[in-house]
């Protein structure tokens, strides 16, 4: 692979969509066109989509759950990091640039 990007991507998404999205990878310190090109790159790794199409039975919705629910996951998914139950962002970065 050319280690020049020379290649465009414009797509059209619900503002609301995007906004979410980019402050969550804001967040977490990757930049959108980072995060395009990782999803492009687990396409080919995968041969496919890199995530099951399917429609769980039970989607977890911000809009639908009440604090008390939105709260736990938020909970549980900080006391995995706590844990040590996550991966460094520079180290997912180096997994993802190797091809590991």
């Amino acid at each position: 692979m050319s280690a020049t990007k020379n290649a465009s991507v414009n797509v059209r998404i619900h503002e609301d969509i995007k906004k979410q999205a980019e402050q969550i990878l804001e967040a977490i310190g990757v930049p959108t066109a980072t995060a395009i090109d990782m999803f492009y790159r687990q396409i080919i790794l995968n041969n496919g989509i890199p995530f099951s199409l399917t429609i769980p039975n039970n989607v977890p919705v911000r809009e639908n759950m009440n604090d008390n629910d939105f709260n736990l996951i938020m909970r549980t998914g900080y006391m995995q990091a706590a844990e040590g139950k996550s991966k460094d962002v520079d180290e997912v970065f180096d997994i993802l640039e190797k091809g590991i």
